[in-house]
């Protein structure tokens, strides 16, 4: 799976952009200025996409920063929701890599397993992350009515579409 929405991509168009634009600009400076000729127009046009390139892949790079700070802060928030919880880390497992759904979006199988001697609901952070291990997005992922001493599957699934080499690990879980 490769990375569309992450900031890798945008920030290689952008590199790419600027080595056009910087092209483009030789190829002006080296036109005669008393005739202009159509090497000189079309490397203005070419400067033009690349800066038009570079505002679009900026733009994207600051949006998936703003989608995954978003999500960062509402796995927060259903965190602080889940009152009196105790840590269950180790009573959560993923099952596998992270395949794509219909939508493009990561999934992955969580499983928790409740050893005590009571029905309990656990909530479970998920992050997905690129092959270098940086965090492409998070999601929270509730699984109530986990019997006693047995085990429930649920499915977290990212926020947008994630392609590339996923991973997914448990940040962290609590159980209620």
């Amino acid at each position: 799976m490769q990375q569309r929405d992450g900031i890798r991509g945008p920030v290689r168009l952008i590199l790419a952009a600027s080595v056009v634009a910087a092209l483009a600009a030789q190829l002006t400076a080296c036109s005669d200025d008393s005739s202009p000729s159509g090497t000189a127009s079309k490397a203005a046009s070419a400067a033009s996409r690349a800066a038009s390139a570079v505002s679009q892949a900026a733009s994207a790079a600051t949006e998936a920063g703003d989608a995954l700070a978003s999500a960062t802060a509402e796995a927060g928030r259903k965190f602080d929701e889940f009152k009196s919880g105790v840590d269950a880390k180790d009573e959560v497992k993923l099952d596998g890599n992270p395949g794509p759904d219909s939508d493009g979006r990561a999934t992955v199988k969580v499983t928790a397993a409740n050893p005590t001697s009571a029905a309990k609901s656990y909530v479970v952070q998920v992050d997905f992350r690129d092959a270098s291990g940086n965090l492409l997005d998070t999601t929270v992922v509730t699984v109530d009515g986990v019997p006693a001493g047995g085990s429930k599957d649920a499915t977290a699934r990212s926020n947008r579409s994630l392609t590339g080499d996923v991973k997914a690990d448990v940040a962290r879980a609590a159980r209620h």
